[in-house]
């Protein structure tokens, strides 16, 4: 990749590799609970060039989150993009327990940071209900092709489903994050997917 010139001393750390230990933090410990000694140490960098390439804890958390969104959500489009709306809710619900379920990193990073995050943190809650709403819409505009396409019993609404399914995803992030094992999350997605409704 070329490099682009910059002024004054050049960075002596890859931004992505350390926005990667950032984010590692902030999943693992939250927002409020991650301290800067603890970012910057696990980013390997010093204060000065936490600030100096990401901003504050507030922006660098943001920019967390955006990368969050980017690598560790890249299953729902892929997920949403299945012919059926069963198979697409199947294929979020694997998705969804892969990510949430992975090692010392539990839980959703968007629904840890929507509880953990203080109502100060008026710039982060935006930031979320932009991820969030994004995610929204798609899900009801998924939900609504399927009813149209008539894979729903009569009466179905999109909105309602949705909110089923966002329900039921993240009351296992919960549980994953209370440690919850990756068997006892699938026995919940399986009884999901049994109780979804078909024509």
């Amino acid at each position: 990749m070329e490099k682009v010139a910059t002024r004054g001393r050049p960075r002596e750390f890859d931004a992505e590799v350390a926005l990667a230990a950032a984010l590692r933090v902030f999943w693992i410990k939250g927002y409020e609970a991650a301290s800067l000694t603890d970012l910057t140490e696990a980013m390997g960098i010093t204060r000065p060039s936490l600030y100096a390439a990401f901003g504050n804890k507030e922006e660098l958390f943001k920019q967390a989150l955006d990368l969050y969104e980017r690598e560790k959500l890249a299953y729902v489009g892929q997920a949403l993009a299945a012919p059926t709306v069963r198979q697409a809710v199947a294929n979020l619900l694997d998705g969804a327990i892969a990510t949430i379920a992975d090692g010392d990193c539990r839980g959703c990073m968007g629904v840890i940071a929507t509880v953990s995050c203080g109502t100060e943190d008026e710039s982060i809650r935006r930031h979320l209900d932009r991820i969030g709403n994004d995610a929204h819409a798609a899900l009801v505009g998924r939900m609504q092709q399927g009813i149209d396409a008539g894979e729903f019993p009569p009466g179905a609404v999109a909105e309602t489903m949705t909110q089923y399914l966002k329900t039921v995803l993240q009351g296992l992030s919960v549980q994953a994050r209370s440690g919850l094992l990756p068997a006892q999350l699938r026995q919940v997605a399986e009884a999901t997917l049994a109780m979804w409704p078909s024509r």
